[in-house]
């Protein structure tokens, strides 16, 4: 039976799990999609939802505790600026774990770990930046319209 055991140790040592933790939800945080294998991505999903649960709380002694946690200064600002006000309302399950499949090399179960919501900011991100293209394409197109007029 597994009474009071917890969380994953994924044959590491204890420094190199804490290692390993601090730069996967440092990765998801930055880059709101990770994919790696479906062990760790279990291991590492907790540890996004309380980063994310500490950028709710928005207060000094939160913004420290992610600080020491998390890598690098821009993944806490990102964290507190844009993360936690967009799971403001929501009460937990802040993350996703989709299976990829087999890897190649090795035939380690690939999985992605994302925030939830990200494909809809990086859709509406895409959409933005293909209608900028077309507009200026457009003024282009007018500009070179209008010169052989001359």
């Amino acid at each position: 039976m597994r009474h009071k055991v917890s969380g994953y140790k994924l044959k590491r040592s204890v420094g190199a799990r804490k290692a390993l933790f601090k730069g996967l939800v440092t990765s998801v945080i930055e880059h709101e999609r990770v994919v790696t294998t479906v062990p760790k991505a279990k291991a590492v999903q907790p540890l996004v939802e309380k980063m994310i649960t500490l950028a709710k709380r928005d207060n000094l002694h939160a913004r420290r505790q992610a600080a020491a946690f998390l890598e690098t200064p821009d993944a806490v600002k990102k964290l507190f600026d844009k993360l936690g006000t967009r799971f403001g309302q929501r009460n937990g399950g802040y993350t996703r774990v989709v299976r990829l499949g087999f890897r190649k090399g090795d035939g380690a179960e690939q999985a992605i770990i994302e925030l939830v919501g990200s494909e809809l900011v990086k859709r509406a991100a895409d959409r933005a930046k293909r209608r900028e293209e077309r507009l200026q394409a457009m003024r282009q197109g007018k500009e070179e319209g209008e010169a052989p007029e001359e």
